[in-house]
């Protein structure tokens, strides 16, 4: 599904502008600019219009701009994030500068973004993965104290219920003595569960997968960090299924070969200059991948021959 149809970044003179009109409010005619970014980044790429596909994917090297774009669709969009962004003071008034069109349905009704729409970026995993953790060593460390109030409340003697203050400890107790209801049970209940963590990559993945749900337009920023090849590959069946049987639209920033393979993906090169769509097989970063396994392919064939 195709929801967002196109996406149009300022050009020089509308930069231009957003440029003077804060250095007047730093000061009038004299004013300064701290910090001009994201302008001078994109039209000196020729870049200015975004076409989209139901998968595209912004690819360069780190300062090519793939995550600022990402971004600024994200905030023009008013999506739903976790982590923060901070692009500086000509940022958000570089978002307002953008403009953007949506697609039309099977019946030729324009569209909107859908509810669910957000941006997922990699610094959301690891606040995840930290606050897990945190969680587990604070229950790790309520749970002796919890058995010792288990015992008390299980086996000492009744408490009389006299008035309110009584209740909470009264109901308490009669939990503990439920016989349906183990120590564990009971633990679970008073101060809940630990949040089951797999090493970093799996837990990335299936973050992934439980914050991709529905029709929905979702900005992905890196998704490969914490992936091992192999996971890499299995976030790319995910991404293709979400694609193809969900309704999801995604729009990715990523160099990761497995990733840049994902079917019908439009990939746009900022790399390249001018800026324009390529094939994943024509980027830099996968020929590189290619020439050197090509260039060692003897020693995985000999390998494969001795195992043989």
């Amino acid at each position: 599904m195709v929801y967002l149809e196109k996406f149009v970044l300022p050009d020089e003179d509308e930069e231009a502008r957003l440029a003077n009109a804060r250095r007047e409010e730093n000061g009038g005619a004299l004013g300064y600019l701290e910090n001009g970014y994201p302008c001078m980044l994109f039209p000196q790429r020729g870049l200015r219009e975004l076409d989209f596909e139901a998968i595209t994917i912004f690819y360069g090297g780190n300062g090519s701009g793939k995550s600022t774009l990402l971004n600024a669709i994200a905030e023009r969009l008013r999506l739903a994030r976790i982590s923060p962004f901070n692009g500086g003071e000509l940022f958000m008034p570089y978002v307002r500068s953008c403009t953007y069109r949506f697609g039309f349905d099977e019946e030729g009704e324009p569209l909107s973004l859908p509810s669910g729409s957000r941006i997922i970026t990699s610094d959301d995993v690891f606040e995840y993965m930290l606050a897990a953790r945190t969680r587990n060593e604070e229950i790790a460390e309520a749970t002796d104290e919890g058995k010792q109030e288990y015992a008390r409340l299980k086996f000492e003697d009744t408490i009389r219920f006299s008035g309110m203050q009584d209740y909470e400890t009264v109901r308490m107790q009669l939990m503990a003595r439920q016989k349906s209801l183990s120590r564990r049970k009971f633990l679970h209940k008073t101060i809940g569960k630990e949040v089951r963590l797999h090493s970093n990559g799996e837990t990335a993945l299936r973050f992934f997968e439980d914050s991709m749900k529905g029709e929905a337009i979702y900005c992905l920023d890196e998704p490969e960090n914490s992936l091992s090849p192999r996971l890499q590959l299995q976030m790319k069946e995910l991404l293709e299924y979400n694609v193809r049987h969900e309704g999801c639209q995604l729009i990715i920033a990523t160099h990761s070969p497995f990733l840049l393979a994902l079917r019908g993906a439009k990939i746009y090169d900022l790399d390249n200059v001018p800026v324009y769509p390529r094939k994943w097989w024509e980027l830099e970063n996968t020929r590189t991948y290619f020439e050197f396994f090509e260039e060692n392919r003897r020693l995985f064939l000999d390998s494969d021959s001795k195992k043989k």
